[in-house]
């Protein structure tokens, strides 16, 4: 199996779900390539500009903790090998696998949509989520700023919001977040997955090294910005041997809490998921996903409310104590953060600021 130095799947192969034409690499084609050419060359990134007519997602799920999102990107250049939102790439006649971290899709008028959303006379202010789909941090927000044009708006609007991310380019926007952090109007949440070069490199090709994101982590907490930590997701015979020692550096590193969700596996991850490990774990392959399947009910995934993000059965139960008494012994789990609502106001109309 070829597999692309510096990118997560080792897969591109289209979606099932939605009956689209299937796709298939001409072996001969690319043999002769090869022969007249050298080898085919690494996909290059490629970021589509995406113009949606509203930018706000809002939801109702019992699992998660708020009821509107915004995601400034499509697709994810970190590769994540796990990430729940691969799938997404397919209804876009995209592949969950190497075209969501290569073929992209940003949404630079993000920030004005979302100041025609908080004008709306009948706007009911909750938190903001940003990075609860793909990362609001990855590398092309380097260029394309979208995230900090957002936060610029909310810090005008003083509008609460919350941030999950496993980048250290967050703390560029420390200034902003430090201004929404003296009113109580931001969280941030960082994902360290594992502290070990080598798993990261594989699992999360290109998301920063693991120390880059706890010395985030401790620069956010120096500048008065409550930041807690994700361990998510905690993978069986791969990350779970870490369980103690990060949450014990998150905390050392200024984090307020710490969380975790066991893997989860949906719709095409699954299948790319087990490609990963045979390519990189082939001696714990079968393994892993027998552990995983204990987990999920004898699944691969289980989609059901109240148990996908906690799992089930006598690994779970393992996990949950192991990370429940980590978490004690790092003195976290005392606070909780509650995020202020009654300071919004909305942003001024293109009238009034000539004033």
């Amino acid at each position: 199996m070829a597999i692309e130095r510096g990118r997560g799947a080792t897969l591109n192969g289209d979606s099932h779900r939605f009956n689209l034409p299937q796709r298939e690499a001409d072996g001969d084609w690319l043999d002769t390539v090869e022969q007249l050419d050298g080898p085919v060359p690494r996909r290059r990134t490629q970021v589509t500009v995406e113009h949606p007519r509203t930018i706000l997602t809002r939801n109702a799920s019992p699992d998660i903790g708020f009821s509107q999102s915004i995601n400034a990107y499509r697709g994810c250049e970190h590769g994540c090998i796990y990430c729940f939102a691969r799938p997404s790439h397919a209804y876009h006649d995209l592949s969950p696998g190497l075209d969501f971290e290569t073929r992209l899709f940003a949404k630079p008028d993000a920030a004005k949509l979302l100041r025609a959303e908080l004008s709306k006379r009948n706007y009911v202010v909750a938190p903001i989520a940003m990075g609860t789909n793909t990362d609001p941090y990855q590398p092309i927000e380097k260029d394309w700023r979208i995230t900090r044009d957002i936060l610029e708006l909310l810090v005008e609007t003083r509008h609460p919001t919350f941030i999950t991310t496993k980048s250290d380019r967050i703390v560029r926007d420390i200034d902003l977040l430090a201004d929404l952090a003296r009113d109580r109007l931001v969280a941030v949440m960082l994902s360290v997955t594992s502290l070990d070069p080598a798993i990261a490199r594989t699992l999360e090709p290109r998301a920063p090294h693991p120390l880059r994101r706890i010395e985030a982590i401790r620069q956010l907490s120096a500048a008065g910005i409550p930041v807690t930590a994700s361990i998510s997701p905690v993978i069986p015979a791969i990350t779970d041997h870490e369980i103690e020692a990060l949450v014990a550096r998150v905390a050392q590193a200024g984090a307020r809490e710490v969380s975790y969700i066991p893997v989860r596996l949906p719709h095409e991850v699954a299948p790319l998921f087990r490609a990963w490990l045979d390519a990189h774990y082939p001696d714990r392959a079968a393994k892993v996903m027998a552990i995983i399947r204990d987990l999920r009910g004898g699944r691969d995934n289980d989609p059901d409310f109240g148990t996908r993000m906690r799992g089930q059965g006598v690994w779970a139960d393992l996990i949950r104590t192991r990370f429940s008494k980590a978490r004690k012994r790092a003195g976290l789990g005392a606070e909780r953060l509650t995020l202020r609502t009654d300071l919004f106001r909305p942003p001024e109309g293109a009238q009034m600021r000539l004033f």
